[in-house]
C-alpha cells in the first residue's frame, strides 16, 4: 500500500510518519532535531541495538534492529518519507524501497553513481514523491549557497566552492581529526572529480588542484575531492566558464595523504581502501571539537563590472539538546532536516529527482533547521 502524499502538509498538523536508515552519529542527530520539533512521528532502523538504545534514551523514537540485509520495504509502508543515513553502497536499495512503497526518498551521499542510481529510480515516481539525494553539507548546503550566489550575476565566469570539517585543535602530523564517515572521506580522497574548466565539463583527479589560502587570520589548503559539486555541474554546464570544488584543510594535509593514497597505494582496490579505513580509525582519534568552514567565491558581470562577491561561514561544536554536537553532526544534520522540512512544506517540486539547487537559500536559511547555518555566519553581506 502507498504511502500517504503529503508533500503539500504543513507542520504541526499531524505528525508525519518518517524512518531513518541508520542511527550512527548522523542519523541519530536528524531524528533527534525532527522528533524534538514534535511534527515527525520518528522511526529509526539500525543493525546495531546499542546504537538504537542509545538513541532511544534521548528521544522518543521508535526503534527497530533490522539485519543487515533485510527488506526495508514493510518497514516503508504507510511512511511518508525515508531518510538514508547509513553507508551509500546501501542507498540504491532503500531508494528501490521507497519507489515500491510510495514514500519520498532522501539521503546524504557523495558518491556520485549512487546517485545517478537514485535519479534513474526517480523517473518512476508517482504524484507527490520525490528522490532528493545529497542533502548534507557538501553536498547540499555549498550547492545551495553557490547556485545562489551565482543567480545574481549577468554572466558568471567562475564559481569556486571551498568546505572543510577541521579539527578545532589540532595536534598531530596530518593536522587532523575523523569527524564524520571515514568511509566517505576515503572515497572522496579517491574517486574522479566533477569540474568545468573552460566551458567544458572534466573529470579531475582528487588531491590535486593544490592551492592555498588566508581566512580570518588562518592559514588553509585545498584540493580536489569528489562528490561536493552534487549536481550543480550540470545544472550550470554552458552558463559557466569554471566551477570546481575543492576540500579544505589545515596547510601540510594533502600532501600525506597524497603520499599514503598515492604513494603507497592505498586507495587502488577496495582491498586497499578498507585496510586505509583501519589504520585511519586505529591511529586518528574522534573529535567533538571541530569547525565547519564553508567558502563560496563567485566572479562575473555584474551592473555592468567584471566582479567577485564571496561569502563564508563558520558551524562550531556546541551543546544542544543537553548534549554536546559536533560541528560536522550539527551542519550535516540541519541540512538533511531542512530538506525534509521544505518538502512536506510544499516549497520544492512534488514529483520525481529534485536536486540540491531546487532549494532557494533564503528559504534555508530562514527553516527552523537551517538557521543553525545563519548563527555563525561571518561575512560580509552579499548584496543583491
Amino acid at each position: 500500500m502507498s504511502a500517504p502524499t503529503l508533500a503539500n502538509s504543513a507542520p504541526n498538523s499531524a505528525p508525519i510518519p518518517v524512518t531513518i536508515v541508520g542511527a550512527g552519529k548522523i542519523g541519530s542527530s536528524i531524528a533527534k532535531l525532527l522528533a524534538l520539533s514534535g511534527d515527525y512521528q520518528l522511526r529509526v532502523l539500525d543493525p546495531n541495538a546499542d546504537a538504537l538504545k542509545a538513541l532511544h534514551s534521548k528521544v522518543t523514537v521508535e526503534t527497530r534492529q533490522i539485519s543487515a540485509n533485510e527488506s526495508l520495504l514493510p518497514y516503508l509502508e504507510q511512511q511518508a518519507a525515508v531518510l538514508a543515513a547509513t553507508a551509500f553502497d546501501k542507498n540504491p536499495d532503500i531508494a528501490r524501497a521507497a519507489l515500491q512503497a510510495g514514500c519520498s526518498y532522501f539521503d546524504l551521499t557523495e558518491d556520485t553513481a549512487t546517485t545517478q542510481t537514485v535519479r534513474e529510480l526517480a523517473q518512476y515516481a508517482r504524484a507527490g514523491q520525490i528522490f532528493m539525494p545529497q542533502c548534507g553539507l557538501a553536498p547540499g548546503f555549498i550547492g545551495i549557497l553557490a547556485h545562489d550566489m551565482a543567480k545574481r550575476f549577468e554572466q558568471v565566469d567562475t564559481v569556486k566552492m571551498r568546505v572543510g570539517a577541521l579539527p578545532q585543535y589540532p595536534s598531530n602530523a596530518l593536522k587532523y581529526n575523523l569527524t564524520w564517515s571515514t568511509d566517505g572521506l576515503i572515497n572522496e580522497y579517491c574517486n574522479p572529480c566533477d569540474a568545468i574548466r573552460h566551458g567544458q565539463l572534466l573529470s579531475v583527479q582528487a588531491l590535486e588542484g593544490l592551492e592555498h589560502f588566508a581566512l580570518d587570520g588562518l592559514e588553509y589548503e585545498a584540493f580536489n575531492t569528489s562528490g561536493g559539486l552534487g549536481t550543480l555541474c550540470e545544472t550550470w554546464l554552458g552558463r559557466v566558464a569554471n566551477m570546481d570544488y575543492k576540500t579544505v584543510r589545515y596547510i601540510g594535509h594533502r600532501d600525506l595523504m597524497d603520499f599514503v593514497i598515492n604513494g603507497l597505494r592505498m586507495g587502488a582496490s577496495p582491498a586497499n581502501r578498507q585496510q586505509l579505513k583501519q589504520i585511519l580509525e586505529a591511529a586518528i582519534p574522534l573529535t567533538l571539537q571541530d569547525v565547519v568552514l564553508v567558502f563560496v567565491t563567485v566572479s562575473g558581470y555584474l551592473d555592468g563590472q567584471y566582479r567577485q562577491i564571496s561569502d563564508a561561514r563558520k558551524v562550531y561544536h556546541r551543546q544542544l539538546h543537553g548534549e554536546a554536537w559536533s560541528a560536522i553532526q550539527l551542519s550535516t544534520a540541519s541540512a538533511a532536516a531542512t530538506a525534509l522540512d521544505l518538502h512536506f512544506q510544499g516549497q520544492l517540486p512534488t514529483k520525481g529527482f529534485v536536486s540540491q539547487d531546487a532549494i532557494a537559500l533564503d528559504q534555508f536559511l530562514a527553516n527552523r533547521f537551517g538557521q543553525h547555518y545563519a548563527i555563525d555566519r561571518y561575512a560580509e553581506e552579499i548584496p543583491v
